[in-house]
């Protein structure tokens, strides 16, 4: 079951050592020609970082490619996992592991930390989209594309809106989310999408939109026209 961490020591020290590396590798990758921007998202950058009883916990971190049109899915994947692993092999981390959505780097296997590292863009809209993986099993057949992270608009301002009267539901409701898809042994929740779920939800019932519309009906005839206003 998940519960938050609360050793601030501990976290002041993993978190500056995944800062560390990720940064080696956002300045990497623009050497090697992806405009990348690297910015820790979600609990970890809200302070709501969760551990499963005694198991490691992880930062989120975003890999923002702001030039992501100018190269296939393939192609900036495997360029960032291996120059992923160059970094982490000079800082004596193991190999990255490559999930669906996710690069994971820790350490060493005894770690207590990980980092779990997602390449995203943004498109017109602000809205996130995460760059997917989706194995076959045979390398060639492998298909990449780009998927829309649900409601991820105007996520900054959200918070600051919620922040003031209503940020310990958020904190109630994100764990509750990790504890659920947890049961459902879903392994496609990271920790990034179920902080945006919460964040929409609480958001979604303070200031979301009133779901009451007046649906105004026009009805012509050889008459005129008459305007009925229905309410649902």
């Amino acid at each position: 079951m998940f519960e938050y961490v609360t050793d601030k020591k501990l976290l002041k020290s993993t978190y500056s050592q995944s800062a560390n590396v990720v940064n080696q590798l956002s300045q990497r990758l623009r050497n090697a020609g992806l405009d990348a921007q690297m910015n820790l998202v979600g609990s970890g950058l809200r302070k709501m970082v969760t551990r499963n009883g005694k198991g490691p916990f992880d930062y989120d971190f975003n890999l923002l490619i702001t030039n992501a049109e100018s190269f296939g899915g393939r192609e900036i994947k495997e360029c960032v996992r291996e120059n992923y692993n160059e970094i982490l092999n000079w800082n004596d981390w193991e190999d990255c592991t490559d999930s669906t959505s996710v690069l994971t780097a820790r350490p060493n296997s005894k770690s207590c930390f990980s980092i779990d590292l997602c390449i995203v863009k943004r498109d017109a809209y602000g809205k996130i989209h995460r760059l997917i993986h989706d194995k076959t099993g045979v390398v060639n057949l492998d298909q990449y594309y780009w998927n829309a992270m649900p409601d991820s608009g105007n996520l900054a301002e959200k918070e600051e809106r919620l922040k003031s009267e209503h940020w310990l539901e958020v904190r109630n409701v994100y764990l509750d989310k990790k504890n659920m898809y947890l049961k459902r042994q879903d392994i496609y929740h990271k920790s990034f999408v179920c902080y945006i779920e919460a964040v929409n939800e609480v958001y979604n019932k303070y200031f979301g939109l009133n779901l009451t519309k007046t649906i105004n009906v026009v009805n012509v005839s050889c008459n005129g026209i008459f305007g009925v206003d229905l309410i649902r």
